[in-house]
């Protein structure tokens, strides 16, 4: 492995959610070698300083080589300090929203060490499963989509338009993978597919790892234990980030969520086209 200009090696994990990121950051998490977190909160951090030193007078006078170095070295120690508090060699983030910033990851850590492991599903799953938990919120509390436009959130088509959204998550994270893409970030890219990952996850993480260029590990995906954990009520919809213990596959959901006034409209056709997009990347 190329030199690390971090403290330690850090893997990225980004994707669609509700694509079961969660439970493969547990599964992970068993590897005595790797550090994992929930959704992490160090990349908002570090565009905020990015974006607010080339907003300030003083740095912006000074000569610009100087300044873009003293701001790479505060960004890296602030990245270097994320960190500090686990032992463990191995660190693995989770936001998946750090294919929108692979540039800023390569003035970090230098291109050659970066790996982004990127987990997808169906996207008639994904957003069946938004659905299921919106329905479920529902029941008592405003949603998300509630707050955005009302009227279309009184609806499940007007709902399903919404999750596609650029502004909402699936929407921004498809974009994000998309984008990642285009601007040639491929090779540092590693898909875990949702059905490949629950339907044969002996086989999928063992490929993995020479990615990622770590040691195989046997890992026990009768007994997961949930290592990490978030507040889902931050974002205003019950039940995203608690798993099953075993991994075991799981049937989709869509056919049974959605009806014919769903499913025969030309928005859910043309997400049917786009259900399996990242396979046009692969080789």
């Amino acid at each position: 492995m190329s030199e690390i200009i971090v403290n330690k090696p850090i893997i990225f994990v980004a994707g669609l959610p509700r694509s079961g990121s969660t439970l493969f950051m547990n599964i992970l998490g068993q590897n005595p070698n790797f550090h994992v977190t929930p959704t992490s909160g160090i990349l908002s951090s570090l565009v905020q300083i990015r974006n607010s030193w080339d907003q300030n007078d003083a740095f912006k006078s000074q000569p610009k080589d100087l300044s873009e170095k003293i701001k790479v070295n505060v960004l890296r120690s602030m990245l270097n300090g994320y960190m500090a508090h686990s032992d463990k060699p191995v660190f693995i983030d989770k936001n998946r929203l750090w294919l929108e910033h692979i540039e800023l990851i390569s003035a970090l850590i230098g291109r050659e060490n970066i790996r982004i492991l990127v987990t997808v599903r169906d996207l008639r799953d994904v957003i069946a499963s938004f659905e299921m938990r919106s329905r479920e919120t529902s029941m008592t509390s405003q949603s998300p989509l509630e707050r955005v436009d009302a009227v279309a959130a009184k609806t499940a088509l007007g709902r399903v338009k919404l999750y596609i959204d650029n502004m909402q998550p699936i929407g921004r994270a498809y974009n994000a993978i998309r984008d990642a893409m285009t601007r040639g970030w491929g090779d540092k890219i590693f898909f875990i597919e949702y059905d490949a990952l629950t339907g044969n996850p002996k086989a999928t993480m063992s490929a993995l790892y020479p990615f990622i260029q770590q040691e195989n590990f046997q890992h026990d995906f009768d007994h997961v234990e949930q290592v990490t954990f978030e507040d889902d009520s931050a974002y205003g919809l019950a039940g995203l980030h608690t798993i099953r213990n075993k991994v075991e596959p799981q049937e989709s959901r869509w056919p049974s969520v959605f009806d014919e006034f769903v499913t025969q409209d030309k928005v859910w056709m043309d997400i049917e086209k786009l259900a399996y997009f990242w396979r046009n990347y692969l080789q």
